[in-house]
């Protein structure tokens, strides 16, 4: 079945800057349909609102938080795992200083990440040490080792077992993992256990962390009308989304104009990301780094962004719906598990992805048979079916479903993904509830916040969170302008804290 739009769904698709004749009606069409015809023809007046709710604000106030700053960039460091888990490769199965006499069965160990595959990782920086004890897998095996020598990123150990390590050069296809320590009686920090190593210093770990940085970006607009127009009556009753009504055009044309900045100001969140160094946008040669030169460079990281560089992203099983069933389901538990363990998210998703997740659930009822038994209920023949679900728990995580406007709306990002390439639409996210404790480098103390927050620039002399002012000489008389000219700007940025729990849908 396919389902074919009418050719004139909507005359006026959208605004435009100039003013234009479908903005007004004609009557003063042909000789049978203008005001020479006999009958006036019957008018209805009031306006129809045939896209319903048109704005797609509201997200970001469901899931975060709003804070003052008056800096040019927010920076805040996020915690490191606590444990020390890398991961490299078995780069001899022989080779090695020979810790003590008679010792044959040794292993060499070259690290190159750290777990997570940082960026910037230093394999010489790790924190094994001699004597700790850990455990070695790759596809050989499981194996108990013993480290007796550390020289930078390379480690010789002493296998517990009978089997020796074989030799597995595979780029970060060993996984090590301290899980404690063994010393020998009336031994110092410089030896392991039954050696005569006495090279390596053990030294103490120091816990590590990591900064983020982001800064605000400048949004403006401003909506005009002439005095003559201001006072112009019209035929038709147009109302906003601000609840304003009346026969004045130009109240209809502010009230869009800045409920279409609110939009932008969400959108902008969303979907901004920092200029790359190449780019010919001014401000893009001095790109993000760990100089903290945030401040200085183009654009802002919004979520969208910060998730595909720092969080997760999942495309389904069929590479068209994401998450539609337990299998896939299970693959981000076991993703999340990994990471901070978070058990309640929200999930903001597309319809057709809403409906998978409906049929999925449903599924699991072994009386659906035809889907007629969605839930748990007296059924009656005056029932009205529910087959929708708001939320549902699998393991140890309960999510909880709600469709994303933004997502579906042909205007918005419902279009964009209609025209996308496959795996390149964006089906929904999860964001993790709760708040995070991180270190902020600006107010110089750990504080819990919401994973996402906004941070806009206030202070005492001005509060750019949302201004808006009027200048000319309709109304409160400014200037010599015969126009009245009603201006919005703001300052913001998105704060995505432990983007690791987050979880990107395409």
């Amino acid at each position: 079945m396919s389902i074919t739009p009418g050719s004139l769904l909507n005359s006026v698709p959208a605004s435009q800057k100039q003013t234009l004749q479908s903005n007004y009606l004609d009557l003063a069409g042909t000789a049978n349909e203008g005001w020479a015809q006999q009958y006036l023809p019957d008018l209805m007046e009031k306006e129809a609102e045939v896209f319903g709710p048109r704005t797609i604000s509201g997200f970001l106030s469901q899931v975060g938080a709003e804070e003052a700053m008056t800096a040019d960039q927010v920076v805040w460091s996020e915690q490191s795992r606590l444990h020390l888990s890398y991961t490299g490769n078995v780069s001899s199965a022989t080779a090695g200083a020979d810790p003590g006499t008679g010792v044959s069965n040794i292993a060499q160990i070259t690290i190159e990440n750290d777990i997570d595959g940082t960026s910037g990782f230093t394999a010489a920086s790790h924190g094994i040490r001699v004597n700790d004890t850990i455990i070695v897998s790759n596809s050989d095996g499981v194996f108990k080792c013993l480290v007796a020598v550390v020289n930078g990123a390379v480690l010789d150990v002493l296998p517990y077992g009978q089997s020796a390590l074989s030799a597995n050069t595979t780029a970060d296809g060993t996984t090590i993992l301290v899980y404690g320590s063994e010393f020998g009686k009336a031994t110092n920090y410089t030896a392991a256990a039954g050696t005569s190593n006495t090279t390596d210093a053990r030294g103490a770990n120091e816990p590590s962390f990591k900064s983020f940085q982001n800064k605000p970006i400048i949004m403006k607009d401003y909506y005009e009308v002439s005095g003559s127009d201001a006072s112009r009556i019209g035929w038709v009753e147009v109302s906003t989304e601000l609840g304003q009504s009346g026969y004045l055009w130009y109240l209809k044309a502010e009230s869009d104009t800045r409920a279409r900045f609110n939009d932008y100001i969400e959108m902008s969140m969303l979907e901004s990301e920092f200029a790359a160094a190449t780019s010919e946008v001014p401000g893009a040669t001095i790109a993000p780094s760990s100089t903290l030169n945030t401040a200085n460079s183009a654009g802002t990281e919004g979520l969208f962004a910060a998730i595909e560089s720092r969080g997760n992203v999942t495309t389904g099983v069929t590479g068209v719906n994401a998450a539609t069933d337990l299998a896939e389901f299970d693959a981000i538990l076991a993703e999340f598990d990994k990471q901070g363990a978070i058990e309640e998210y929200m999930m903001f998703v597309n319809r057709s992805t809403s409906l998978a997740m409906d049929d999925m659930l449903a599924a699991m009822n072994s009386y659906g048979a035809g889907g007629t038994s969605y839930g748990v209920f007296n059924n009656s023949e005056d029932m009205a079916l529910n087959l929708g679900f708001s939320g549902f728990r699998r393991g140890s995580y309960d999510f909880y479903k709600s469709d994303f406007r933004y997502l579906n709306d042909k205007a918005t990002r419902g279009g964009i993904n209609s025209a996308a390439a496959a795996g390149a639409a964006i089906r929904g996210v999860m964001i993790p509830a709760g708040t995070s404790s991180v270190y902020d480098q600006t107010v110089g103390q750990s504080m819990k916040r919401p994973f996402l927050h906004v941070r806009y620039r206030a202070s005492q002399t001005d509060d750019r969170r949302m201004k808006s002012w009027v200048t000319g000489s309709v109304g409160a008389a400014t200037s010599a302008l015969d126009a009245m000219q009603l201006h919005f700007l703001t300052e913001r940025c998105l704060i995505t804290q432990g983007a690791n729990n987050f979880m990107l849908m395409k």
